[in-house]
Order: structure tokens, then sequence, then C-alpha cells
């Protein structure tokens, strides 16, 4: 049976365009019941014996939730007691359009087996499909439409054979006009949270219930806080009018009462606004797409050099008096004030459960307790909960329900317990979660296209590939690496010339575009490493066993060969597909002895050997172009065999080798870069490193300048060379300083697609185009970039994604997002393990450098353990000494002395765990003896020896 509508618009270019839309309805789509005789399936779904204990409903049902219903309450209906669910085509639409981390995550349910959600596409069933009437609403029409199938369900299973007696279709709504419309219709329909309430066994499900609109009006004072937001139709209008600007909502870390907006304009014309006090902030919450309304420039002001955090003291809704005057702007100069602004309607909500713990009333047996998130720039949130003593001490996770503007903090509900604070899995999963980390099990629906096990290459393999077995090739990674992307090798030509080969690991042939797995790794785009763990991009048989190029084991590889002279000039360029066999699987230190062992003489040393060479030369390339060689202290833990809790902390110490690695492949990544370019010129997928503007370099140029030392910013050679020279006699350590503060100036580098820029430059390597072709395995740009490749070389078909640009630049924002979070994520981990490593130390005394200079602080680097620490010279308890600080030096006196960038110093180093939660390396003043403000160096004490593992 087929439905048409024809109607016709306007194009822009001005014709008219005749539009007619075919709707297909079918009597061949099932209910996929158990009980059911009539429908001709295959498989079911949903249960004969469907049994939820509930006192409103004691018969076997079938559940049937509107969209408010799943939108709002998807916590609740993750839970595995909530089972036989029918899931509406209709709602799943509407949930698709109004919210994609609801959908996933409803989508990740039906896709659960053992959770017996079954989708039925009532919009193409003859029975179900509705049209809309004249002056209905599409809400109202797709309320109808849930009601007409809730119906048919009922009748359709009515009629089915014995085994139907007593089962119940219910319908789950918290809309009291569709409840009402439902029961004239004679179905059976509850509230949502009624219904939750009924559950006999399940008492903890009712804290999982979002806040309905009764539930927020009982919690909310009289008193009005907040402006009312705008309307969203006049929000638009004022967009478009130019009276409104839309932004991202950022808060501040460091003052809970001051945040930025940041509006995206074209090309370079972005700005930021800044906001300040709890009326202007009005609500919004990190991360929200808002609209603002500058204020008069009169009323513009400085951001705030006060730290201030919001304890949550007060023991209502009402805010402090002096609370708006706490922002303390910084000071008023021309040019210190930034555009000011304030929240007049939010566009979007960003909202996701929040990591944190609960902070238990002091009212005795209140149920209302506020939520202390871990990430400080969410707001406190109010939830109501009769488990409070069970959860004091836990990490668990709350989510917002709403923002009333007569409520100092949002409302929400409590979703789950991650476990007790400060436990090591806890933590870990707490820092995943808060930094969007996708960590779960792979879906068998994702592990269904692995290769079947035992896997070989066959004859039809080897016939589209080149047979590179012969071949010397070897891989050189860290000590414990399964995960081994590349390889390499290098030999003399009969004609006298060199060949050299980076061969990396072919995970493109394994996953195909389009796939689970496919999606699940452009999902996760990237593989992010922990201390001691590691989030694989793709599951373990691929990222440490079929794809990963071990030794003594042929594997599929992507090659880039280059026939090159004994200067490191390439004379040729070949790309192919290949089958290799890795001779030896090393890490950087064996490879590094075998180089320097002069009584070794055989292939695989000859090869690095010449390897090696060529590295130098064409670093020094490089560097001679204006690459930049910038520094950042990495540290390695070494861990307890047995408990796995860190027991020693050093910086990690690079070799000639890593250096060797690193040449051949940024190499390969510019040459593959050029080719896919050449080939794809609107689809090609870069990274480019922005040049930082000029006002980034100034803490450079001052720190540089306080020590008589000149840098120059105009270029990236300008920097490099300043670099190179920079030098002070007696002060070894000042030219690696310099460059950790250089590399604190830089950009973030990031994926773009060709097609949608011009600007291709990479800053820091002095190339014109860079991409990432050398580690697919653990990064899902690279296996697009093997795709391009593949095609323009002919040993793969393409497919219509690739080749459209803004899908491949929107693949690039994700994983730009997914980049930046991992690297945040894998701070996070470090952080969590230094603060592991120092609460079994107590108090130790060492030499640090000054790296930045505060208002009443200084910040200080500690080589030994590649460790920053705040010294802060107020404090609460105690009188603060005399500090006076001058911005351009920048120094900072305190009392008789003066503190400038790179001044040596000695601190005593502890954990702080006063707060549980935002534990904290602490740093105290031994040296210089500033009277009143450093403290006496501690004693020595003897270190226990224990086994140790390199992690």
């Amino acid at each position: 049976m087929l439905k048409s509508k024809t109607f016709v618009k306007k194009t822009r270019s001005g014709g008219v365009l005749k539009v007619v839309r075919e709707h297909y309805l079918r009597d061949d789509i099932w209910c996929g019941s158990e009980v059911c005789t009539e429908c001709k399936q295959d498989s079911t779904v949903l249960q004969r014996d469907a049994c939820i204990e509930s006192s409103l409903c004691p018969d076997p049902h079938y559940l049937v939730p509107d969209t408010n219903v799943v939108l709002h309450q998807i916590d609740v209906l993750e839970d595995p007691v909530i089972r036989n669910v029918v899931i509406l085509q209709t709602v799943l639409q509407e949930v698709r359009h109004r919210s994609a981390p609801v959908y996933k995550r409803l989508k990740d349910i039906i896709h659960d087996q053992g959770r017996h959600f079954y989708t039925f596409t009532n919009e193409h069933h003859r029975e179900t499909f509705i049209e809309r009437e004249p002056g209905e609403s599409a809400n109202d029409r797709n309320d109808r439409a849930i009601r007409v199938a809730v119906k048919w369900y009922s009748q359709h299973l009515k009629t089915a054979e014995s085994g139907s007696d007593g089962l119940k279709v219910v319908l789950l709504t918290n809309d009291q006009g569709n409840k009402l419309k439902a029961e004239e219709n004679g179905l059976v329909v509850y509230k949502f949270d009624e219904y939750i309430k009924s559950l006999i066994g399940n008492p903890e499900l009712v804290e999982c219930l979002a806040l309905s609109n009764d539930d927020k009006s009982e919690i909310t004072s009289s008193k009005v806080l907040f402006p009312e937001h705008l309307p969203l139709s006049k929000v638009q209008a004022g967009i478009k009018s130019g009276s409104f600007l839309q932004g991202t909502f950022r808060a501040s870390r460091d003052n809970y009462l001051e945040a930025t907006v940041f509006v995206q304009g074209e090309g370079e014309d972005s700005t930021e606004v800044l906001i300040q006090g709890l009326q202007n902030l009005n609500r919004a919450v990190h991360q929200d797409m808002v609209a603002v309304q500058l204020l008069p420039k009169n009323q513009w002001v400085a951001p705030s050099s006060v730290v201030l955090q919001d304890d949550g003291a007060a023991k209502d809704d009402n805010v402090d008096e002096d609370e708006e005057e706490k922002v303390l702007t910084g000071p008023l100069t021309e040019t210190a004030r930034r555009a000011t602004g304030k929240v007049v309607g939010i566009i979007k909500r960003n909202w996701r459960p929040f990591c944190g713990m609960l902070n238990v009333s002091q009212i005795k047996e209140s149920t209302r307790h506020l939520f202390t998130p871990a990430d400080r720039r969410i707001p406190r949130i109010r939830i109501e909960t009769r488990q409070a003593s069970t959860l004091a001490g836990q990490r668990i996770m709350v989510a917002i329900d709403g923002w009333p503007k007569d409520s100092r903090y949002p409302n929400g509900h409590f979703v789950r317990s991650l476990g007790g604070a400060g436990e090591k899995d806890t933590e870990e999963e707490v820092l995943l979660l808060e930094h969007d980390v996708p960590h779960q099990a792979f879906s068998q629906a994702v592990l269904s296209f692995l290769p079947k096990m035992p896997w070989s290459i066959t004859p039809e393999d080897m016939a589209q590939r080149q047979d590179l077995r012969h071949l010397t090739v070897c891989s050189v990674d860290p000590p414990g690496c399964t995960d081994i992307d590349d390889a390499l090798h290098c030999r003399e030509l009969e004609n006298g010339k060199l060949e050299v080969g980076v061969h990396i690991a072919d995970v493109s042939h394994f996953i195909r575009p389009g796939n689970a797995l496919d999606k699940e790794a452009a999902n996760r785009g990237t593989t992010v490493y922990l201390c001691g763990k590691r989030i694989d991009m793709v599951p373990e048989l691929l990222s440490s066993n079929l794809c990963s190029l071990r030794s003594n084991v042929e594997r599929f590889a992507f090659s880039c060969i280059w026939e090159m002279n004994h200067k490191a000039e390439i004379l040729k360029t070949r790309f192919t597909k290949s089958v290799i066999h890795s001779k030896a699987s090393l890490t950087y230190a064996e490879a590094q002895l075998r180089i320097d062992d002069a009584n070794k003489n055989d292939d695989i040393t000859k090869s690095l050997r010449s390897l090696n060479k060529l590295a130098k030369i064409l670093k020094r390339k490089r560097i001679e172009n204006g690459a930049l060689t910038l520094s950042s202290l990495e540290v390695r833990f070494h861990v307890d065999s047995e408990t796995h809790d860190p027991i020693d902390l050093q910086t990690k110490e690079l070799m000639e080798t890593n250096s060797m690695v690193e040449e051949f492949m940024l190499l390969a990544n510019i040459s593959v870069a050029q080719k896919i370019y050449d080939e794809f010129p609107e689809s090609a997928l870069l990274r480019k490193h922005p040049a930082p503007p000029p006002s980034n370099y100034d803490i450079l140029i001052k720190a540089a300048k306080s020590k008589n030392v000149r840098i120059h910013t105009d270029s990236a050679k300008a920097l490099a060379d300043s670099l190179d020279v920079a030098k002070v006699d007696g002060f070894q350590y000042f030219n690696t300083l310099l460059r950790i503060l250089a590399t604190r100036c830089m950009m973030q580098a990031v994926y773009f697609c060709s097609g949608m820029d011009s600007d291709f430059h990479h800053y820091g390597l002095a190339s014109p185009i860079y991409t990432h072709f050398t580690s697919p395995i653990r990064r899902y740009a690279d296996i697009i970039v093997h795709r391009l490749l593949a095609v323009a070389i002919g040993a793969d078909s393409t497919y219509p994604d690739l080749m459209d640009k803004h899908k491949q630049s929107a693949l690039c924002n994700n994983l730009n997002y997914r980049h930046k979070m991992s690297q945040y994520a894998q701070r996070a981990s470090v952080a969590f393990h230094t603060q592991l490593f120092f609460k079994t130390r107590g108090i130790l005394n060492e030499e640090g450098f000054v790296l930045f200079v505060r208002k009443n602080a200084i910040i200080v680097l500690i080589p030994k353990f590649g460790l920053e620490g705040t010294v802060f010279f107020d404090s609460k308890d105690k009188a603060s000494p005399n500090l006076v600080f001058d911005e351009e030096g920048p120094t900072l006196k305190v009392e008789q002395h003066t503190f400038h960038i790179f001044d040596q110093v000695k601190v005593t180093i502890s954990l702080d765990d006063s707060n549980i939660q935002h534990q904290k390396i602490r740093m105290a003043l031994t040296k210089p003896v500033i009277p009143g403000v450093s403290v006496p160096a501690p004693e020595a004490e003897p270190q226990a020896k224990k086994q140790k593992l390199d992690c």
C-alpha cells in the first residue's frame, strides 16, 4: 500500500521544485511477541512471561514509553529490571531528532538481547499509521500515533492463542493530556513515576527518577533569584537582528562567579564575551549553547584575578548578599577591559551525568542534599535521596533535571554509585567518565566483524600485495608495547643508493567502511593510554594480534618506500600494500645498544645504524627549515608487583632511537599527505598546527628577558634559532626550561578536511602539509588516510562518505574532540598516580624552578619528578605576608625577597588529602628562607626497597 504527498517548494535560484514523497505501508510488520501466532516471524524479542512485579499492574505486561519518558527517564530505562519494552518508531525518530546522546543510549539498550526491547515500525504498518489532521500540531499527532499503536498492540495480542491471557500493554507517559485521552480510549496507562514507585522489590529505582514539574515546584523558593530566560523564538530573532550573540558557555575552573562565552565567527573573527556574577550567568552550565546580550561599554570589566570556589555553605536558596560582590574584577585599564555581557536565553543544554560526591545535609532526616561535581566548572546540584548515609564517601553520578529561576542550584537525580572515593578503580572510572572516554566493552555487533580465528594469509591475499617478507624489517617501541603500528627497514641497493621503508599496520584491511566495527572506532577516535591501562580504539584481537607488527609472524602492512642517497635526499617514493615478516621487536634501549655495540654487525643492526645516520641528517634539515624542538617532561611510574601502586617516579629519558623512529614517521606522514592531497584536493584528511598569536609569547619573552636573553618570535625559524642559542652561564637547565615554557605558548594541532580550509601549514614541524598515517591501530584519522591512499594507488575502492568534504569535516571535529579529551584523561591519570606515590612518602624536600609568577603564588617545576605545583603565600589560617606583584617583570616580592621566573628554589612536597574529592599536591617553600613564610626542611627517611615494574 502506498501513500504519497505532493508539494512544491522554491529553490535558491528562484525556481519551483515539485516534490513527491512516497510512504509505503505494509501488512508484514510483526509484533515481536512470543505469544503471537498470527505474525509469521522467524524470531521474537518480547517474552511470553513478561513479569515485572508491580502493585499497579500485577498481570504480565509489555511497556510502551512515550517520547518524553525516554528523553527524561533514560537512567531508569537502562536498569536491567526494566524488560519487555516496545519502542515505537515514532518515539525513536523523535528521540533521535531531540537528543543524540539519549538516542545512542536507547539504541544500546535495544541491541542488548537480554533486555527484550523491541522496535516496532508503527509508521509503516497499515493499521497503525495515521495522517496528521488539519490544525493538529506535530506533537499532538505523534501522541495520537503512540496511542493508536498501543491500542493495536492490545487488540492484536488478545486475538493470539493460548498464553496471552491477562497480558497487558501499558502506556507510560508523564503528559496529563495524553494520559486522559488514553484512558478515554480504554488503554492501560500510568504516569511513569507512579509505575516505578509501584515496583515491588526495586525501591532503588525511585532514586533514579528525574524530577517532574510537580516535584520541582515543591523544592523551589518563592523568591525569584534569576532573570527569566527568553523564549527560543525571541532568542532566534535577536540573533538574526544582531542584538544577541550565540556561543558556547565556558565556566571558569577558578571562579564560580565568572565564565566566558565563545562566539564562533568567520575565520579569525571568533570572540569571547566575559560574564560575571550569578545574575548575568543566569543558570547556564558549562558547554551549554547560550544567547548573550552585550552590556553597555561603560559596564565592561576585566577578568577576575581571584580564585573563588563555591563552598555551598548557604543552608537555603538565598544568595549571599555579598556573593555578587565577590567576583573582584582585575585592574580596569582600557587594555584590560573585555567585552562583557549577560546570558538571556538557553539555546541548547549540553547536560550529561556528572561524577562527584554527596554533601549530606546537616538537617536530621532530610532527604534533600547537595551534590558536588568533580569538575569545578559544574555547579552544585540538589538531589533527593533516602540513601544519603550509604552514599556518603562514595563517588556517584547525578544528572540535572532542570534549573528553575527561583532555585540557587539546579535540581537533579541520583543515577548510580561508582564506588568508594579514593579507590584506584573508582577514580579511574571517574576520570574516564568525566573526560567522555568511551570505555565500555566492545558489543557483540562490533565483535561480529572481526576475522574468524584461526586466521592466515591466503594465496588470494598474496596476489594483491607486494611480498616484502625477505626484507630485514624490525620495530622499535617503548617497553611492553603490544600494539605495534610501525616497522622500518633500510638496505643498500645495487646502484649504491639506499632503500628505506616505513611499514604501517594495514588496519583498514580488517575494518571496512560503515560496519559496526568501523562506526565504533570512528566514535572512539583514539586509543587512550592511562598509567598501567590502555583503552583500545579497536578490539584486542586486532590491536595486539592480527594488526600488530610483531616479530616472527607474517602481517599485512601499508608500506611507504623511498629511494634515497646517502645525504637523505629522496629520489623516488612509492606506496604499496604489502606482506612483511618482522625480524625483531625491539625497545628503544635495545635498539640503542645494538647501534652502539661495535661488535654487532648483523643485518638488523646494520639496518638500524643506517636508519639512525639518515635520521640525524633529516632532523638537521628540519631544524634548518625552522622546525621547533620543544620540551615537556614525561614521567614513568614504577609499580609494586603485588599492589600495583606506584613506588617510584622519574622522568623519561629519550635516546637517539626515539628520534630515529620519529624522523621516519614524520617523513612518511608528509609524503602521504602530499600524495592524498594531489589525488583528492577536496577531501584529503590533513593535520595542521596554527601559528600562535603574538600575545601568546609574552610570558616567554619576559622570562628570557629576566635572564638577559632575547627571543625572536617573528617566525618558527626565528623562534627555533633563538632557542638554540639561549644559554645562561652556570645555569645548565635554563634552555630546557625555556623550551618547556615555549611549549605552553603553542596552539593545539588539529585535523581538518582540505576542501574546507586553505591554511595547511604545520607551524611546529615547519611543513607546508602534514597528516597522520603511521598509527592506525590507535588513531582513527590514520585509518581514513589509509583508505584515501589505497584509493589513490588503486589498491581499494572508494565510498561516498570518503569523498564528502562535509562529512569528513564533521568526522575531524569528533577526532579533535576525542584527541583533546584523551590528553586530558592521560594527564588526570598521571596526576592521580602522582598523588598515590606521594601518599606513602610523607613530606619530601626537593629542588625546583619557578615556572610562573602569580599575584599571590609561584608555580614551581620539580624536574626530578616532572611535577608542577603551586606555592601560595596567602592563607586563611594565618596573616598574609606583604606581597607586591609587578606584571611587567613579572615578579612577586614577598616581604624582602623578590621572585623571578626560572629562580631556583627548594620546596617540601606532600599530599593534601583534606578534600578527598579534590586531593592535590601541596608545596611549601624551604629556600630561600623568608621569615614567617618558609618552612623547615624535613629530615630524610630511608626508602623501603620493593620490586619494580615499568608501567
